[in-house]
């Protein structure tokens, strides 16, 4: 169903204004109005959920002047101690100094008045005991809580402990039947997803998300399909482009399987009529040996 109100997830918080996966990040979401915050999980060698997009922490901390002897720098080959050492935030800028790596403990525990959290398990199969310790601090995740990872017998394993909202990723249309037996979500490269996709998504019962959308012709393509989230690096201009400034019609086969407009509260209005200049008044110009012309009036100064 074409649905007037998308969710707004803000993809490793707000990576346009702050470092991201860093609670300066995570903070910048909220301001920014979304209604999810997206991050990634990785543990460490002893055990810890830390909050990093990468395997390494080489790209968005100073792992490697901290611990030149480390490479390839892969956070599980590095202690919570360690890992805490490191600056998460002057990469990005200076301002951000001493931002640090956060603890998904950390993180849900800063953010508990803040949006809805859209959790990704990274690399699952590096640690088999995650599923026992992400359910352990389920009890501090928001209410709206989707768990997601591109590993789908972890997706299995956790919907089975009976946590919540559990989200598979990128599946292709075939596979959506088996997927609705263990998912709530799927989420789709917004380029590859189209409008009978979601359609068959959401007569599995599925839901559908798509990312990562960060253009306004792609956040206008993408909602008129019927998406219900946008997985955006830039969760503030998708609120104002949502509220405001950018409108969105449903395709006609949309709009004639729910049997209702396109007329929600972002509806294009009807484009107004061109305006219409008074037609030049033609006078005849007759030059030697030449067929009559015509050329407009000009007045005399």
């Amino acid at each position: 169903m074409f649905d007037p109100d998308p969710l707004i997830v803000a993809h490793r918080g707000a990576p346009k204004v702050a470092p991201e996966n860093t609670l300066a990040a995570f903070r910048a979401a909220g301001t920014a109005g979304a209604d999810l915050y997206e991050l990634d999980v990785h543990q460490t060698q002893d055990g810890h959920l830390v909050v990093i997009h990468d395997v390494s922490l080489a790209r968005t901390t100073d792992v490697e002047q901290v611990f030149p002897d480390r490479a390839p720098w892969r956070v599980r080959d590095f202690t919570l101690e360690e890992i805490t050492r490191l600056d998460a935030g002057s990469w990005f800028d200076q301002k951000f100094a001493g931002e640090r790596v956060p603890t998904l403990r950390s993180v849900l525990e800063a953010m508990k008045d803040g949006p809805g959290l859209l959790l990704e398990v990274k690399h699952p199969e590096d640690a088999p005991e995650v599923a026992e310790r992400l359910a352990g601090l389920m009890a501090l995740a928001p209410p709206l809580t989707i768990v997601q990872s591109f590993d789908w017998q972890f997706i299995k394993k956790f919907q089975a402990r009976g946590e919540r909202a559990v989200l598979s990723r990128s599946p292709a249309e075939a596979e959506l039947t088996d997927i609705a037996e263990y998912a709530e979500y799927v989420s789709v490269k917004h380029r590859a997803m189209t409008p009978a996709y979601v359609r068959r998504a959401h007569r599995l019962g599925l839901k559908v998300l798509a990312f990562t959308v960060n253009r306004r012709p792609a956040m206008r393509r993408v909602v008129a399909a019927g998406v219900d989230g946008l997985i955006t690096n830039r969760p503030k201009a998708l609120r104002r482009a949502l509220e405001t400034h950018v409108c969105f019609t449903a395709p006609p086969e949309l709009v004639s399987m729910t049997n209702r407009p396109a007329d929600g509260r972002r509806a294009c209005p009807p484009p107004a009529p061109a305006p219409t200049a008074p037609a030049p008044v033609p006078t005849p110009v007759v030059g030697a040996g030449l067929p009559p012309v015509t050329r407009p009036v000009v007045p005399l100064l």
